[in-house]
């Protein structure tokens, strides 16, 4: 008959009691990091590893730091002519900023007339001029209501640089001195392309977009920052106008306008 393995044991392949390994001290935390409770120590074999408790390196992360305008509570009008892509980016710059943004849209707010809505379109007349006067209107009272408890606000509108009745002195009347106005104007080629992509009231003759973007033309010299977005998707733009609000808050006298 054979004999059990080691001599004195129980034979080979029956129940017995068989040595254990000599038990584990707890492995302390690391210096900096909280101590835990210890779970209930369970017996190892010799061959088994027991994994390594994180070093602690005392590094505390920070937050990344925010570019551009970052918190700065902002009234910004966007100028442009259409099919510019000023609605756009305007409401892709206030989706994206990290504090809250409102976007107020002047076609909008003139488009809320429903029965009598005077299209310009049909014609610029008393109408149609007193109906733009009055979504202006409309707009500074939302731009001010938002501004007033802490949400910044921009507003789109096709403000022609020779024409005083639409021009940025009602703007900052309406809104406030601090209004930063900015001036997107793409090339010509680019404006009709966008504006052909447009649909309803919306879209303008090509004789009309040509007409509107060579008046633009008036804001070169006026001091305002101009964005030629011609090359630039709307993440871009906005990127550049953001870029373009903060060097104005940087500015010892800010900008004309």
């Amino acid at each position: 008959m054979q004999h059990g393995v080691g001599g004195g044991g129980a034979g080979w392949g029956q129940p017995g009691p068989r040595p254990s390994a000599p038990p584990q001290p707890p492995i302390p935390p690391a210096q900096g990091w909280p101590g835990s409770p210890q779970p209930p120590h369970q017996h190892h074999h010799q061959s088994q590893r027991v994994p390594a408790v994180p070093e602690a390196t005392g590094h505390i992360p920070l937050p990344p730091a925010v570019p551009g305008t970052g918190g700065a509570v902002l009234a910004v009008l966007l100028i442009g002519p259409a099919g510019a892509g000023k609605t756009t980016v305007a409401r892709h710059w206030a989706g994206t900023r990290p504090v809250p943004t409102a976007h107020v849209s002047l076609d909008d707010v003139r488009e809320w007339v429903c029965s009598g809505f005077a299209d310009p379109q049909a014609g610029w007349n008393e109408h149609s001029e007193a109906q733009y006067r009055l979504a202006r209107r409309t707009c500074g009272f939302a731009a001010r209501n938002y501004l007033a408890n802490g949400i910044s606000c921009i507003l789109d509108d096709a403000v022609f640089p020779d024409r005083p009745v639409v021009g940025l002195g009602g703007w900052k009347r309406h809104v406030g001195p601090t209004l930063l106005p900015v001036v997107l104007l793409p090339g010509l080629e680019i404006v009709l392309e966008r504006n052909a992509a447009r649909s309803g009231n919306r879209r303008l003759s090509d004789e009309e977009v040509a007409r509107i973007h060579g008046r633009m033309a008036g804001w070169y010299g006026s001091g305002l920052p101009i964005i030629d977005n011609s090359h630039l998707d709307v993440e871009g733009t906005a990127r550049a106008l953001d870029e373009a609000l903060a060097r104005a808050l940087s500015a010892p006298g800010g900008w004309p306008g």
